[in-house]
């Protein structure tokens, strides 16, 4: 294996030719081949809007899709861009030469403040058409306009700032009355707290902007010609609404943190980014004299919020003093400047410009620009046409400024959905990495790009980074797909081979040894990886020659357990003495088929141990496949050691309660060689029914006879209902156990007192022991002393026999008298019955003239009848028609020949039925015939009365509707 990964080596630096060879013919080294990074979509696409103003256009704001422009001298035109078709237009109604100076719309969309040249402003709510003075507000020229993002809403602005061209900062309110149009003052107050100045003096507020964050802390950022001021303060909660004067109040004696550049526009204007809507801004830019100061917003810093500041100065093609920037706009890359003639776009991150829109003269000159931050979008204006921008996948090239910065985390994060560019900054940042000396590092992310796998292994060999090699290869490894097996089972072994050299040099370093026990663990790692189980498992023949090549006992140990490789495992550990051990493997993975093959050798070593674990695995291992270990090692072993193998048996009989025979046939075996007394209390505890016995009876017999447990033999004798046997044996062992055979043949008398006969007359003949003979007389009732005497020699005296003979007479007595007694009783019992025989002859009933039949209600002397003594009285034909259907099948069959017989006979008089006596009277071999008819039909209809009967009760569970009939008798109802 070492020289398959030596040649493969080799061929890795051959394959530097033929890479170069297709770099010479314009092969690229990426998988991606010609791919175009992006389509020719411009990131700021312009559109025009389709809308010719009847007058110039004075000043254009956008907010929330509202759209307010001034037109002409007196007219404001309001659209709401989701229903662009119905615009509104409000006139001024000034008489006098006032012009709009600007245009502030809140954020919502409601609000608009309408700032004249004559230092005047009025006031138009969304919701009405006519404009309302601001009387407090007279006299001064608005520059710009802090909205209230927090509390304002349709009807309300909330505490706002207002900054003058005069330096002064006021703080007011604006509200809609609910009552009437206006209530008498909108303006509900207005009240100066800062005034801004710069070295000369006072100067114009440009611009105001209000943030709020946690805790009720508020930053209030106020721009001038040449200043930026910070104003940071806290507003209790619950006082918003009381305003900003006591932020402002801090700063009555000292400047306010600002920021100030030498050269003057003569004006600034400052744009913020923010992300997603009721945000606080995430950046700024500023754009005044010297240049664009852009930052990032800091709302964790205590005094200034302005953080990452760098100025950006002005193309080369832009001179403040010829043609200087109207308008700026920013957005999450790129600030916009706006010229008079054209749109510049300048990336944050490098300062570059990236985009440039010219405008046609016709067009005229551009007035301004500004920013809807609710939908992101940018309008310009002329004072005849309106141009609208989208901004569109703006972060697309931003990937390639931050790999350029070598920002690569950043590069990574704006190009993770486009693998082309991820490739080829994954590229730049491993050849960063490496021109470093940051070898790992280089090794991962060349793991991640699309580079030729010879062209990085041989730069990371010829450098001599082994281990930065490996990280490559891992890497490289675990991008694979399932279908390159191909490639895994090459890098896995490959792998393999560094991991075992690499851990050979360490070892042999007694101060590497931390770096040897991490390498360690990566390789075990690596070895147990889900992901590299199907190819080191397919290829583990080649993984263990590995091993065995390096001498790595240790790991091949390890890589076995990996692999489930088990039985390897426990091999190893018998083969070094590692019982123990082994058996822990065992224990620990519960393979029964291991514990079948390995248990013979390890039983001989740690007996106990091993039948430990067996009992452990309980029912999953079968008994009968250890016998074999057990036969061989109680063979060779002590009576001690035997008794683990007793140990185990039992726990199968007892615990488990195995019934294979050939498991109790075993425990048979060793308690007949080593336990005598708990061999016959096995017996006795297995009962003695056959067929719940699971021991072989014969073997039994045959074993207990070879060791002489005579005990034992005469309870199998007595299981395998051999009494004669076992009453034999048991007379060799004890007359009392002889008894208790004898007396278990309880259904045959004979055999008893046969048995009993053997026990007397080996008391009388074997012991010569009379008393004993007596006692047996008295223990089987069915022995007489006259069934003893033959056993007995002649010249034995009556004397010992006196007190038996007695008895017995005396039971001869008893029995007699019991038998007369009988007799009488007999005799008696029959003089009763002969008694009752002649009552019941001379009992009748008598029957009154309008009697009726039970079952059918007519009179009664009409028909032959029946009368019961219950008092019931039927006709003959009605108690036969009630009787028939629930006789016997056998009953209605005698019955119907009956019937027939006695219609055949002749029939001498009219009656159907006569008195017995009158039937007694007559003579005649016929006649008589015919009434043994009649009686035999009287047993079978009369011999109950039908309804006190037990036909009765028989019918009680019968349907009232035969369910045969069911059907008919349903059809007849309707």
């Amino acid at each position: 294996m070492a020289s398959i990964l030596d040649e493969y080596e080799d061929s890795l630096h051959r394959s530097v030719s033929v890479q170069q060879s297709r770099a010479s013919v314009g092969i690229p080294h990426s998988g991606y081949v010609n791919a175009r990074l992006e389509k020719e979509t411009p990131i700021f696409n312009k559109q025009r809007i389709d809308f010719a103003p009847p007058e110039k256009i004075n000043s254009l704001v956008v907010s929330s899709n509202q759209l307010c422009m001034s037109l002409g001298k007196d007219t404001l035109l309001r659209i709401d861009l989701g229903k662009p078709d119905e615009p509104n237009q409000v006139e001024l109604g000034r008489k006098d030469e006032a012009k709009v100076y600007k245009l502030f719309l809140d954020h919502t969309g409601s609000h608009l403040l309408i700032a004249l040249n004559t230092s005047e402003c009025l006031y138009l709510n969304r919701s009405v058409q006519k404009v309302r003075a601001l009387s407090r507000w007279k006299g001064h020229l608005i520059e710009s306009v802090g909205w209230n993002k927090f509390l304002g809403s349709e009807t309300n602005t909330g505490p706002i700032l207002v900054g003058t061209s005069q330096g002064q900062i006021y703080e007011a309110e604006i509200s809609v009355s609910e009552g009437s149009l206006f209530s008498t003052n909108p303006d509900q107050y207005f009240r100066q707290v800062y005034t801004l100045e710069e070295e000369s003096g006072p100067a114009p507020v440009c611009c105001l902007e209000i943030e709020r964050v946690i805790e009720g802390k508020f930053f209030i950022i106020a721009t001038t010609r040449k200043r930026l001021f910070q104003f940071v303060g806290k507003v209790p909660e619950g006082t918003e609404q009381q305003g900003f004067s006591s932020i402002f109040a801090v700063h009555a004696d000292h400047l306010p943190s600002f920021r100030e550049f030498p050269a003057n526009l003569g004006f600034s204007e400052i744009a913020f980014y923010t992300p997603k809507l009721r945000s606080n801004p995430r950046s700024f830019a500023w754009m005044m004299g010297n240049g664009v100061l852009y930052g990032t917003l800091d709302y964790s810093r205590p005094d200034s919020i302005l953080s990452d500041e760098r100025v950006w100065v002005y193309p080369p093609d832009i001179d403040i003093t010829v043609n200087k920037p109207i308008s700026i706009v920013l957005t999450q890359f790129h600030f916009l400047l706006l010229l008079p003639d054209r749109v510049k776009a300048v990336c944050t991150l490098n300062g570059q410009v990236v985009f440039q829109d010219l405008f046609l003269e016709k067009f005229g000159l551009l007035t301004r620009m500004i920013k809807d931050p609710t939908v992101q979008q940018i309008w310009i204006h002329t004072e005849k046409v309106v141009f609208r921008y989208h901004v569109q996948r703006e972060s697309r090239d931003v990937w390639k400024m931050y790999m350029n910065m070598n920002k690569f985390d950043l590069a990574k994060e704006y190009c993770k959905d486009r693998p082309e560019c991820l490739d080829i900054v994954l590229a730049k940042e491993a050849e960063h990495c490496f021109q470093n000396k940051r070898y790992l590092d280089s090794a991962k992310c060349y793991a991640l790009t699309q580079n030729y796998f010879e062209e990085i292994a041989l730069k990371f060999i010829e450098a001599k980074q082994e281990e930065a090699l490996m990280e490559f290869l891992i890497k490289k490894l675990s991008n694979l797909k399932p279908s390159e097996k191909t490639q895994t089972t090459l890098l896995t072994t490959w792998l393999t081979e560094l991991y075992l050299n690499w851990l050979g040099v360490l070892q042999g370093d007694p101060s590497q040894r931390n770096l040897y026990l991490d390498t360690r663990e990566k390789f075990r790692t690596f070895l147990s990886s889900p992901k590299n189980k199907d190819c080191l498992f397919n290829n583990r023949a080649s993984i263990y020659e590995l091993l065995a090549s390096h001498g790595d006992t240790e790991h091949m140990v390890y890589f076995a357990v990996i692999m489930q490789d088990y039985e390897r495992v426990v091999a190893h550990h018998c083969q070094h003495d590692e019982y123990d051990e082994a058996l822990n493997v065992l224990s620990r993975h519960r393979d029964e088929k291991l514990f079948y093959k390995f248990s013979p050798v390890l039983i001989q070593h740690i007996p106990k141990k091993v039948v430990d674990a067996w009992i452990s695995m309980g029912s999953r291992l079968d008994a009968r496949n250890l016998i074999p270990a057990l036969v061989n090692y109680s063979q060779s072993a002590s009576t001690q050691q035997i008794n683990e193998a007793i140990r185990y048996m039992e726990f199968c009989v007892y615990q488990l309660e195995e019934t294979q025979q050939a498991i109790h046939n075993y425990l048979l075996s060793l308690y007949a060689l080593c336990r005598p007394d708990s061999l016959l209390s096995y017996l006795e505890q297995a009962g003695t029914n056959p067929n719940r016995i699971h021991y072989d009876l014969k073997y039994a017999l045959r074993l207990c006879a070879e060791h002489g447990h005579h005990r034992a033999c005469v309870h199998i004798y007595k299981v395998m209902e051999l009494y004669e046997e076992a009453v034999d044996l048991a007379l060799q062992v004890d007359v009392d156990l002889a008894k208790s055979c004898a007396d278990l043949p309880e259904d045959d008398e004979e055999l008893r007192k046969k048995l009993w006969l053997k026990i007397a007359r080996h008391v009388v003949q074997e012991e010569k022991d009379v008393k004993k003979a007596m006692a047996c007389l008295s223990s089987c009732a069915l022995l007489k002393i006259e069934d003893v005497l033959p056993f007995f020699p002649d010249f034995v005296t009556i004397d010992h026999f006196k007190e038996a003979i007695c008895n017995s007479l005396e039971d001869y007595n008893k029995h007699i008298e019991e038998l007369k007694r009988e007799m009488e009783e007999a005799t008696q019992s029959a003089k009763r019955i002969r008694e009752d025989i002649q009552e019941m002859r001379n009992k009748y009933g008598s029957v009154e003239p309008q009697e009726k039949c039970a079952a059918c209600d007519f009179p009664l002397l009409n028909r032959p009848f029946y009368l019961f003594l219950c008092g019931h009285m039927f006709h003959y034909d009605c108690l036969l028609q009630a009787v028939f259907p629930n006789l016997p099948a056998y009953k209605q069959a005698k019955l119907e020949d009956l019937q027939k017989k006695l219609a055949a006979t002749s029939q001498p008089s009219k009656s159907h039925h006569r008195p017995k006596d009158a039937d007694t009277i007559s003579l005649g071999k016929g006649q008589q015939s015919r009434e043994q008819i009649k009686a035999d039909i009287d047993d079978i209809v009369a011999a109950e009365c039908v309804y006190c009967g037990e036909l009765m009760i028989r019918s009680i569970d019968k349907p009232f509707i035969d369910p045969q009939k069911y059907e008919e008798e349903m059809q007849s109802w309707l």
